[in-house]
């Protein structure tokens, strides 16, 4: 059965202004919560925060503030921020949603940056994830390290600022569960969060360093990513490290 959502933002990251009808509203226990026939918002996930923005309506230019998007019952639906007057978007309103784009495009970036990070991290000393989170422009990565020092950290970073800076092509693809899993180490993490009942699986490549099950929003080209510097390390236990970095900006 074809979804009655195009959830744009899994197969073009870019999309940043697109048109859209709304299917309901709902305002009961909570926030205004809004769904949309087609969506450019990525909903959270995989330690990435959901996107902002407005959704606008095209019949009289009202517009309304989305302060975060999240997947209800196998939808993603927007949350607004209520107006003052109380006046929402009805059911079959044409709007255009505009995603914050400086936001989004500072966390596709830092998520390019962690998986070059990952994929250094496992080329080089074969540990796996074991936790990860972002904000725009930094983010932390847990993987199971026994030992950890500034000049391991030091060499990591030269390597995967080597990486950014080859300007390597970055790839999603969708491939059934059968097929994915054929893939040798597709499943970077310690624990496989991948539910059974999923039959598609969501793929994110960086040409000739690292291929990996991935939900979120990604550049299209190391060299969008810049730089990274490494702020900071720490143990999180026996054989658990965290890695902490920032986005160095890219050269004009």
């Amino acid at each position: 059965m074809t979804p009655r959502v195009d959830e744009v933002c899994y197969r073009d990251a870019y999309a940043r202004h697109i048109e859209a009808r709304v299917l309901e509203v709902t305002t009961t226990d909570g926030p205004p919560l809004v769904v949309l026939d087609a969506t450019a918002f990525y909903p959270g996930g995989g330690g990435q925060p959901s996107d902002r923005g407005v959704i606008l309506r095209g019949a009289d230019g009202r517009s309304w503030t989305v302060r975060a998007a999240r997947r209800v019952g196998g939808e993603i639906v927007h949350e607004l921020e209520a107006p003052p007057d109380g006046e929402l978007p009805s059911a079959g309103d044409a709007v255009v949603l505009d995603v914050e784009w400086a936001r989004r495009h500072a966390l596709m970036r830092t998520h390019t940056a962690l998986h070059a990070l990952c994929g250094v991290v496992w080329r080089d000393h074969g540990a796996l994830v074991t936790g990860g989170n972002m904000e725009p422009g930094s983010g932390r990565m847990d993987f199971e390290f026994e030992r950890m020092s500034g000049d391991l950290v030091g060499e990591i970073e030269a390597k995967v600022n080597a990486e950014l800076h080859a300007s390597r092509d970055v790839r999603v693809n969708v491939l059934p569960r059968a097929e994915a899993f054929a893939i040798p180490d597709l499943i970077r993490t310690k624990i496989n969060l991948l539910p059974e009942g999923i039959t598609q699986i969501r793929t994110i490549e960086i040409v000739g360093l690292d291929l990996q099950a991935d939900g979120g929003t990604h550049v299209a080209n190391t060299r969008e990513v810049g730089g990274i510097h490494v702020t900071g390390y720490e143990s999180k236990g026996r054989i658990n490290k965290r890695i902490r970095l920032e986005l160095v900006e890219p050269e004009a």
